[in-house]
């Protein structure tokens, strides 16, 4: 019998931010670019903030792996699964910017209201009025 070869993981949310924020993770030139829509991204971190499971994220440690910039993964976790959570995650709480299918570069703004009384109004997407409002509020315009 061959010894195993994958290892399973658990991370918290903070850890895989870390990894985000050291810029870890890579994506393979095979991946499909960042698809889901601005609600999807709201519900993941819904999701995230209430403890529901949100489903596996798979890396492969391969060095010699294409990514989608034109580099190769050189040790870092390339994105087999998980790739749209990833991204959302980077979008929503790490503030990077993200390619959308048209390969235009965009951010996502979810609101987050902790004071919201119904559940289902605590994160929204951000729009410009929700901008405008926030910015009055803190007194920076």
């Amino acid at each position: 019998m061959v010894g195993e070869k994958f290892t399973l993981m658990q991370y918290s949310v903070n850890a895989i931010l870390g990894l985000i924020d050291a810029q870890e993770f890579v994506i393979p030139e095979i991946q499909r670019p960042f698809v889901w829509r601005r609600s999807q991204v709201r519900d993941l971190i819904d999701s995230l903030y209430n403890g529901y499971p949100t489903g596996y994220i798979i890396t492969w440690k391969n060095p010699d792996v294409k990514t989608k910039d034109g580099t190769v993964a050189s040790g870092k976790h390339v994105l087999i699964v998980g790739q749209q959570r990833i991204t959302a995650l980077m979008a929503a709480v790490a503030g990077l910017e993200v390619l959308d299918d048209d390969f235009n570069k965009d951010r996502i703004r979810i609101a987050f209201n902790p004071i919201a009384t119904d559940a289902t109004k605590r994160f929204a997407v951000q729009d410009a009025s929700q901008s405008k409002r926030q910015e009055v509020d803190s007194g920076y315009f």
